[in-house]
């Protein structure tokens, strides 16, 4: 077992050697286990995005467990294991490859959460951070912003690199706002009944999909309630190391969503992940027993209508080719990889096809693709041309990031492909 000890938040005088892995704060013990089943064999490297792309020990999971177990035991300065934890994707490519069952999950969030209160940031990246946690959790606040950087990418040149690279991503016009409506019954029959979270960025950017997926869940027999003063998930925050902004967006959460339901539908890949790790980040608070029940709910809309039953679908009118893109935390994060596909593979007369590499992060990784530019442009140009690579026409994902990440992507290089989720192929081809 690693001895190492953390006096949240403030561990400046921290690292102490020698101290039993018992006497660590709530989030250290997951940290300490995570850090001992590492054996050191290396079946990481080979399926971590990022340490294909740099070639570099300490840019893969094996190479940041040594600097993070470093750090945690005080060998190594924080601030020198920082740039390569920083570069990591949290994609959790590692997990699924790993023969020891490493939860490097149960790693790198915790370890960014205590890390930022006290790391080494330059004012810019402060400054970066201050506007991506004001506004990108609050879907008003989020509409505003992205209406003024689609404005400013005219005056692009004038712009900080890393502004430009930000605005860059958004859409020249976002789409009209779309309301929720709070309850939407079942047609015929009711087969169950969830709640669906609503989310922040994709309220914004892609409203359609929420609308897709209520279409598709209440001609398929299913009760949807959208909680009123439900908020961001906090996946965001928490993947970012804003600890404390996570946990109080979970506790909102927690008393928004009902419990009288058969789940809570999830519609972005990161989203659903954040909400199943509710428990790690009110560990030993006083809802963590709530945060455990709510998470047990939680089901990604492809699980869901899958585990439901055949839905009643009509043929496209003419054959079509779309590639499957994984979101990182559907299939990494969640497990979730073969109900989408067999989804889609009921709507008659479109063709699903696999891109080469498609186990590799976009890059897009939450907000990985405005804090760390260079590494995901890379990673979102080699998808884009795997994609193209496969002949279709179109794209599925699961995920509002990857969505907005490929997107970009493909028009950059000149191409037509459209993205779009799962779920609004499936809304196209229900029989109302």
């Amino acid at each position: 077992m690693v001895s190492l000890q953390f006096r949240s938040p403030h561990w400046r005088a921290r690292v102490q050697h020698n101290i039993p892995a018992e006497e660590l704060g709530p989030l250290g013990p997951l940290m300490a286990d995570a850090v001992s089943k590492c054996v050191h064999c290396g079946f990481c490297l080979q399926a971590c995005p990022t340490y294909q792309v740099m070639g570099e020990e300490m840019d893969s999971p094996r190479g940041r467990i040594y600097l993070l177990k470093e750090v945690l035991e005080g060998s190594l300065p924080l601030d020198e294991a920082t740039p390569y934890i920083d570069r990591c994707l949290g994609c959790l490519s590692c997990e699924p490859a790993c023969p020891s069952g490493v939860p490097y999950r149960n790693l790198i969030t915790p370890f960014r959460i205590l890390a930022e209160p006290i790391r080494a940031r330059t004012r810019f990246d402060r400054f970066l951070r201050w506007v991506i946690l004001q506004t990108l959790p609050y879907p008003n606040r989020f509409r505003l912003s992205a209406i003024l950087g689609g404005l400013g990418k005219r005056f692009a040149s004038a712009m900080p690199r890393r502004m430009k690279e930000m605005t860059a991503l958004l859409p020249t016009k976002l789409p009209a706002a779309r309301p929720l409506p709070e309850l939407t019954p079942a047609v015929g029959t009711r087969r169950a009944r969830v709640a669906l979270l609503a989310g922040c960025a994709q309220q914004v950017l892609a409203p359609d999909i929420n609308h897709a997926a209520i279409r598709v869940l209440s001609n398929s027999g299913v009760e949807v309630v959208v909680p009123k003063n439900q908020v961001c998930c906090g996946a965001i925050a928490a993947h970012t190391g804003a600890g404390e902004l996570a946990c109080k967006l979970a506790r909102q959460n927690l008393v928004a969503f009902p419990q009288d339901v058969d789940c809570i539908i999830t519609t972005a890949a990161g989203c659903g992940s954040g909400m199943h790790e509710y428990p790690v980040w009110l560990k030993n608070d006083s809802k963590e027993g709530e945060a455990k029940k709510l998470a047990v709910l939680v089901k990604d809309v492809s699980a869901f209508l899958l585990e439901l039953g055949p839905l009643n679908l009509v043929p496209l009118e003419r054959p079509t080719r779309i590639a499957y893109h994984d979101a990182c935390h559907l299939a990494n994060g969640q497990g979730i990889t073969s109900q989408p596909r067999a989804l889609l593979q009921q709507i008659g007369n479109l063709e699903v096809v696999e891109v080469k590499g498609g186990q590799n992060c976009c890059g897009s990784a939450g907000t990985y693709n405005i804090e760390q530019p260079e590494a995901a442009h890379l990673l979102g140009q080699q998808k884009a041309e795997a994609i193209l690579a496969t002949g279709a026409v179109a794209v599925a994902s699961g995920n509002i990031g990857c969505i907005v990440q490929l997107q970009h992507h493909l028009e950059t290089l000149g191409s037509g492909v459209r993205v779009r989720h799962t779920v609004e192929w499936l809304a196209d081809s229900i029989r109302a």
